[in-house]
């Protein structure tokens, strides 16, 4: 008997007695269920930067194969054929529409790897096709597509996993355990931040025509018309709005995650924030380059920065969290952890903590195994679409906040802002026709 059979037959069994509890997810993902020892077939849909990270690393796993390729710039599905090709021995197939990968016979799951605003679609369409789902972060580019993609696993019941790769690395891990332990005392400030000196100004280019082969108008998809600029293009989107968030979704999902895991804590009652083109005024990008953005919850405050082209960051570090407590401050970044002891007139309130560095695997590949386990398990993943949903939020809002200059208020249970259409308006997709939201 076909798995797909066994599975649906054993469903409608277990609801005829009453076990239909028994059976994770819906029909279609459940249909999904892989043995122990059965090899992950994947597909991937976007292959410049993360999305090839993600594949590789994926390929690094026992019993993983990867059977479709899919990018809109030939270019670059060449060239990561060929690598794919050299990894595994065999080659995969290669496509430029998603849709088409997606009706790929034999796959499990697919990485999207493609830039923000072309995660909902593939995404949702993925789990309707009955795969599961390995999607960059950050998870969508409007809240209005964050919660369509939240309500999609719900109802299909596909096994997601967002690309938020510090959940699974342990020295993360043990930060929040210690902070959770109350050794810190109270809490009432928490910081993320991150600077960037790598980054310099992006000269200002002028618009041209698309390069051969590469399909712009599926590439632009549902953001809106515009002549091809080389800035707009590939890494580059980033500092966009119709495609992204700046640093504040680039880096920001990843750290102020962290700062909210480790205080229990993710819906804010406001926000503010302010910043501009501060270090490159005159260059290309239209995301601000300096960004500084309070937070308020109901027992303490966190606070955002970010900057490019400065890598002295707080404490001497170019990133990190820091949990600000009565007795000491935790600050933990991806090189490790430490705790630096409050000591008025010199008496320390607690033992501080040398630094503890990272070790081990990395997070990306930890990351990518806990998906193929959740895969065989059907268990929620260490960032399920939930926590990448309400992290991707809690950036947006900090964008929003920048973008209308309002002080923004967030009505959590609703899930909506407060008293303010120009910063509501701002949380809704507008989708360039023919591309539509997903119907669930």
């Amino acid at each position: 008997m076909k798995r797909r059979d066994f599975i649906q037959k054993s469903a409608t069994a277990a609801a005829a007695t009453g076990l239909i509890t028994a059976l994770p997810g819906t029909l279609s993902a459940s249909s999904r269920i892989l043995g122990a020892n059965e090899r992950v077939n994947v597909g991937a849909i976007g292959l410049n930067g993360m999305g090839m990270s993600d594949l590789r690393s994926f390929l690094k796993m026992d019993g993983v194969e990867c059977l479709a390729l899919c990018d809109v710039d030939r270019n670059v599905l060449d060239k990561q054929a060929a690598v794919v090709e050299k990894i595994q021995g065999k080659k995969a197939v290669l496509y430029d529409d998603y849709r088409k990968l997606l009706e790929h016979k034999d796959l499990d799951a697919v990485i999207i790897g493609t830039p923000d605003h072309w995660h909902t679609l593939p995404m949702i369409e993925a789990c309707q096709a009955g795969l599961d789902v390995y999607v960059e972060k950050p998870i969508a580019n409007s809240i209005e597509e964050i919660d369509l993609m939240i309500a999609a696993q719900k109802k299909y019941g596909s096994v997601v996993q967002v690309g938020q790769w510090q959940r699974s690395d342990p020295h993360w891990k043990n930060a929040v355990d210690f902070v959770h332990s109350g050794k810190l005392g109270r809490i009432r400030t928490v910081k993320a931040w991150v600077y960037l000196d790598w980054k310099h100004m992006l000269p200002v280019q002028p618009d041209a025509p698309e390069p051969a082969g590469v399909d712009y108008d599926m590439w632009l998809g549902p953001a809106p018309k515009r002549p091809f600029n080389i800035n707009r293009f590939h890494f580059n989107f980033r500092w966009y709005w119709d495609y992204a968030g700046g640093l504040m979704t680039d880096w920001g999902v990843h750290l102020l995650d962290y700062a909210l895991y480790g205080m229990n804590e993710y819906v804010p009652n406001s926000v503010m924030s302010s910043g501009g083109k501060f270090a490159f005024p005159e260059d290309a990008r239209q995301t601000p380059d300096t960004q500084f953005a309070m937070y308020e919850f109901n027992d303490f405050a966190l606070l955002w920065e970010s900057t490019l082209g400065i890598g002295q960051g707080n404490y001497g570090r170019a990133h990190g969290v820091s949990y600000i407590g009565e007795n000491g401050t935790l600050v933990v970044d991806r090189q490790g952890w430490e705790v630096l002891a409050e000591a008025p007139q010199g008496k320390p309130r607690m033992e501080a903590v040398p630094l503890i560095k990272k070790t081990g695997a990395s997070g990306l590949d930890l990351h990518v195994k806990n998906f193929l386990e959740c895969m065989k398990t059907r268990e929620t993943p260490n960032a399920s679409v939930e926590i990448g949903g309400h992290i991707a939020r809690i950036a947006q809002l900090g964008n929003l906040a920048l973008r209308t200059g309002h002080k923004i208020f967030w009505d959590g249970d609703k899930g909506e802002v407060v008293g303010d259409e120009e910063a509501a308006k701002l949380t809704r997709a507008n989708y360039r026709a023919p591309w539509e939201l997903p119907k669930l």
